[in-house]
């Protein structure tokens, strides 16, 4: 230990032993502490991996005879498992369709908060993981773990105090208008979404924005709430209305953002809840009677989520409907933008560019791997169960 805090520069590359698994991964040490017991600890972001795996590791998992080695930059010379590789690619998903960040921008970014600063935090019946940097005020941001109130996301250092908040806290739900809730037959439990306005209910829109900043990495909103409103979709039991995930959505927008923000809480990822949040998005688009587009860039983990519901959605129609169908026939039927309609389709290799147009082609052994696609369908938005009019009316029509 004392060898490796001589040597210690922030950017030291170094190999540190991966979690609880024998493998060595290259990692970039970019801060040191003490722990109570006075042993050095390093936080290390492992140079192959999204940002969401960073730690604090103790000396004995770093390799000192490894400090600033050679290390190729595009391979970080450990072979993965395939659960781990299957892992790796999950969270380091490509954006190759998004707008590019800023490069100057990005850096500061990463500066501010490469440095994770809430470990833990408690939901509920969930003790969470977190991902990334978060900026809560005062000692809260400094604190290991952090107990959340599920209804109203007030929260605390302390489970004593938590206690305490809970006899005291009058919300079994979301605060705002219930805009949906419906039993999908693939759940055991019914589905309820609130619609929140940034105005109306500010600091639970603040609370929701900073608890959400811990799994998302690039997100800009926390303090300035007024613009948005906020779909925050719950699980009911007898207990009340329990939060697995939200959107965020401009009031107007110029760019037909139907989406700003969107996240499902790791407890109840790998769910469809996702998918079932894009698709009230464009519900309520169709009810605004315009199309929609999720704001760029999205995240990886949002990409994937989008592909996979765009591609169900328009594989839906094609191998429904008889007869040719135009981009504009597409883009009013299900309320996606045309871009978004003509990326997925390259990507699925069914649009070709003749004589100045878009033609698409459908074939029969898409149509069969749509039907295989449709077997691991999760819950979707029901729009009969769907009690929304707009209150944000804008000119622009679709």
């Amino acid at each position: 230990s004392c060898g490796l805090m001589e040597e210690f520069k922030p950017g030291t590359k170094a190999l540190c032993r991966w979690r609880d698994s024998e493998e060595e991964h290259v990692c970039e040490l970019l801060e040191t502490r003490t722990d109570e017991s006075g042993q050095h600890e390093y936080y290390v972001h492992y140079t192959a991996f999204n940002r969401r795996m960073d730690e604090w590791v103790s000396a004995e998992r770093i390799d000192i005879n490894s400090l600033n080695a050679d290390f190729d930059d595009d391979n970080d010379n450990t072979r993965l498992t395939r659960n781990l590789k299957r892992k790796h690619d999950e969270v380091n998903a490509v954006h190759k369709s998004n707008e590019e960040l800023d490069p100057a921008a990005e850096k500061e970014h990463e500066e501010i908060t490469k440095v994770k600063n809430i470990n833990v935090i408690q939901v509920g019946k969930y003790e969470i993981d977190t991902w990334y940097f978060s900026p809560y005020p005062d000692d809260y941001g400094t604190a290991e773990k952090l107990y959340i109130c599920e209804f109203c996301l007030k929260y605390m250092r302390k489970p004593s105090t938590l206690e305490r908040h809970k006899g005291k806290c009058t919300l079994k739900h979301p605060p705002g208008e219930e805009i949906y809730r419906h039993h999908d037959p693939q759940l055991p439990y019914q589905l309820s979404m609130f619609e929140i306005d940034g105005v109306k209910e500010k600091i639970y829109c603040q609370n929701l924005c900073l608890l959400a900043k811990l799994f998302l990495d690039h997100k800009a909103l926390y303090y300035d709430v007024n613009p948005f409103l906020f779909y925050v979709l719950t699980e009911v039991d007898q207990r009340g209305s329990h939060l697995v995930g939200y959107f965020s959505k401009e009031k107007e927008s110029l760019d037909d953002y139907n989406l700003a923000c969107i996240l499902t809480l790791p407890p109840h990822q790998r769910k469809g809840y996702g998918k079932f949040l894009i698709s009230l998005s464009y519900e309520l688009s169709k009810k605004e009677s315009k199309v929609g587009t999720p704001e760029k860039p999205l995240s990886d983990l949002g990409l994937v989520s989008y592909r996979s519901y765009w591609t169900q959605v328009l594989l839906d129609i094609l191998a429904k409907h008889k007869g040719n169908l135009s981009i504009k026939d597409l883009s009013q039927m299900t309320a996606i933008k045309p871009e978004d309609i003509v990326s997925t389709l390259q990507y699925l290799n069914m649009i070709r560019y003749w004589k100045g147009q878009h033609i698409i082609s459908v074939t029969p052994k898409i149509i069969e791997e749509h039907s295989k696609l449709i077997s691991k369908r999760g819950p979707r938005c029901n729009p009969e169960h769907l009690n929304w009019t707009p209150q944000y009316v804008s000119n622009k029509k679709r």
